[in-house]
């Protein structure tokens, strides 16, 4: 289990909004390499009036190791 806070981002406006930027980055830390139309994408992420969860872990308590991770 995990505890914190979760912040908000405004929601996609413009395609050069600060919100469409950071999920811009969001993607590419993800996806590890580019989009193949950013434009498209961009568009997408204001269409659909998407936004940025930001979650802050003050504690994790729970399991030591989760059963399903195996040791390498």
């Amino acid at each position: 289990m995990l505890e914190g806070t979760v912040e908000l981002s405004a929601v996609a406006l413009v395609c050069d909004d600060e919100t469409v930027e950071e999920l811009v980055d969001v993607l590419r830390a993800i996806r590890g390499e580019d989009h193949p139309d950013w434009a498209d994408y961009r568009a997408a992420m204001v269409a659909d009036r998407r936004l940025v969860a930001r979650l802050r872990i003050d504690a994790v308590c729970g399991l030591a190791r989760p059963q399903y991770a195996v040791p390498a």
